[in-house]
């Protein structure tokens, strides 16, 4: 082609400079044009001086041979892109050889590429099917052939080379020249990973090792946690390697022995993955105080790792201690949110009698708490906006008084926008319809009082003269006794106090709001001509033909033995001004159940009333 270019430029129809590109062009079949991309030339018009090149969605597009020239680069006849151009189906059975592929695909691209270049040229015209699986077994064979350099970073390129390096040399290369004990501890895993594939394990090994010990202990005390990684990484390849402890090496147990050591924070600095070698760790250097350390530890670290220290909590039988804890923290309102969010996401059966609307109350909390904290995070309000499940779950078995209370905080809470915070009334309405006028703003005079029985009502009193005259005034003592400590902000005891503070003077407002709404009564000489408070209820399950009594009493009355029940409960509810003969449906025990009434009778008569 080169004469017949030589002719077009000899009577003027291109420059003579332009004769050697287009030469190349036409010698070469393929050509990349930077804004039209990868081109296939068709046919060379040396009458119209012009090519006709197929490019993508641009098939048989006319091109001027000067502009041609000027614009087009050459794709040789060996490269990736010309290949797949002109006989893709070699191409493709060529896959099969991983090492041949990916080298050519290298040398079309200078000698190098990143996995990800390497996977845009090959996808999906050459491997159709799982990528991933294919580039698995190609990394694991170019790690063994010697003219391949892999990187452990994704975005660092792979390397062809003609002069061939035995894997060990290059593995002891990048360990050598890696900087810093975090680096070398990525190189180690490489070398236990691909320890079979070594010329010679045991010297490869022994050189790793001895490098890693001077450097394990000038990091104890600065970076415990690198060193307790670095320690694992050590002995995981000396087991690989089939060698021997090197004597006065340091151990994990001298890692969790030092002064100062805080085990959340020593733990949360390693990856993820060392998370659960670490727990074992501790667990084989303190035996007999390992639990009480963990459960001290969940209410203080993140989410995934809250999830960690239960599983091996739970897998050395020491469920009933978790759910102790658990208990105990909720039911103060003194949990963490990302203990939370674990708990929340968790949900399995080990923990039914725990999850409850109280753990619900106690989210709020966490979130309130959260927006005075520097490092504010969102991920528990985001998780209870995301499970449209949560809320239903958690007051499933609730009495509805405790759902309106918890319908009562949601809406005085900051932590959720308006929209929202609508989001989540509409699902606690959904769940239980009984909430709609607090929600909408209808709330009736039956609504705001409660009917209660004089006994009910003196206990709460009784509860509430507790709170106020001894359990308020014993923590005010304690926070002046724990603020004379000094420091407040590293003072535990006093943030602890104040904590509590701020539960009693929640349960306190509560109590407050109760006893204000009460409005004690004896139930006597209740009218029997339909259900109501202060009436006993014989009905018969339409089911099994069995006969219930149920006894309807007060908000706070609650006695299942003897058949008493609030007048609030679903049940009750579905009683409530309804007459002998008449049927009705309810929710029992977590089934659906249709009920005849027989009879209705006065609990109490005046003559058998004792005065209030």
């Amino acid at each position: 082609m080169k004469s017949e270019f030589e002719k077009l430029a000899a009577a003027g129809k291109i420059e003579g400079r332009h004769v050697a590109a287009l030469t190349q062009l036409a010698e070469a079949g393929c050509c990349t044009h930077r804004s039209w991309g990868f081109g296939r030339i068709k046919t060379v018009d040396t009458v119209f001086a012009r090519f006709t090149i197929d490019f993508p969605g641009k098939a048989g597009h006319p091109m001027d041979l000067g502009f041609a020239a000027e614009s087009l680069k050459p794709v040789p006849k060996d490269h990736i892109l010309a290949r797949k151009a002109t006989d893709l189906d070699a191409v493709r059975h060529l896959a099969a050889h991983h090492l041949d592929l990916i080298k050519i695909v290298l040398n079309s691209f200078g000698g190098k590429a990143t996995p990800d270049q390497i996977q845009s040229v090959l996808v999906p015209d050459v491997i159709t099917d799982d990528w991933k699986k294919w580039w698995e077994t190609a990394r694991r064979e170019m790690k063994k052939d010697g003219h391949f350099i892999v990187p452990t970073k994704k975005t660092e390129p792979v390397v062809y080379q003609a002069l061939e390096t035995s894997l060990q040399d290059r593995l002891l290369a990048d360990f050598r020249k890696a900087k810093g004990l975090k680096a070398r501890i990525a190189v180690v895993a490489e070398v236990t990973k691909t320890i079979a594939d070594l010329n010679d394990r045991t010297a490869a090994a022994s050189e790793v090792v001895a490098a890693l010990n001077p450097d394990i202990a000038s990091h104890l005390r600065t970076q415990p946690a690198v060193a307790l990684e670095a320690i694992f990484a050590r002995d995981e390849l000396r087991q690989a390697a089939g060698l021997p402890p090197v004597a006065g090496e340091l151990t994990v147990a001298q890692v969790w022995a030092q002064e100062g050591i805080k085990f959340g924070p020593l733990i949360e600095s390693i990856p993820a993955t060392k998370h659960h070698r670490a727990l074992e760790s501790f667990k084989t250097a303190y035996p007999e105080r390992w639990v009480d350390v963990f459960r001290g530890a969940m209410n203080f670290v993140s989410a995934k790792l809250a999830k960690e220290i239960a599983s091996v909590l739970v897998h050395d039988g020491k469920l009933n201690l978790l759910k102790e804890t658990l208990a105990k923290i909720i039911n103060q309102h003194t949990a963490s949110s990302e203990l939370l969010l674990w708990f929340g996401r968790e949900r399995t059966e080990d923990f039914v009698d725990i999850l409850g609307p109280e753990v619900f109350r106690a989210m709020l909390t966490a979130m309130e708490r959260d927006q005075f904290q520097e490092k504010r995070s969102n991920r528990l309000r985001d998780f209870i906006l995301e499970d449209q499940a949560l809320i239903a779950e958690l007051t499933a078995t609730a009495d509805i008084e405790v759902i309106k209370d918890l319908t009562r905080a949601l809406k005085l809470s900051p932590v959720f926008d308006d929209m929202d915070k609508r989001s989540l009334l509409a699902r606690l309405v959904k769940a239980h319809p009984a909430v709609q006028s607090l929600v909408s703003g209808e709330q009736t005079k039956q609504d705001s009082a409660l009917l209660v029985s004089w006994e009910s009502l003196e206990r709460r009193r009784a509860e509430y003269h507790e709170l106020v005259e001894k359990k308020i005034p014993a923590n005010s003592k304690e926070i002046a006794i724990a603020r004379s400590y000094g420091d407040l902000r590293e003072n535990h005891e006093y943030k602890a106090a104040k904590e509590m503070q701020k539960i009693l003077m929640r349960q306190k407002e509560d109590l407050e709001v109760a006893l204000n709404r009460a409005r004690g009564q004896d139930f006597a000489n209740a009218k029997t001509d339909v259900v109501g408070p202060g009436t006993i209820v014989v009905a018969t399950d339409l089911a099994t033909n069995q006969r219930e009594t149920f006894t309807i009493l007060g908000a706070w009355d609650s006695d299942p033995d003897k058949g008493i029940i609030s007048y609030l409960t679903p049940v009750a509810m579905a009683l409530l001004n309804r007459k002998v003969g008449d049927e009705v449906e309810f929710e029992l025990h977590g089934s659906k159940r249709r009920h005849r009434i027989e009879s209705i009778a006065a609990w109490k008569t005046e003559a058998a009333s004792q005065p209030a």
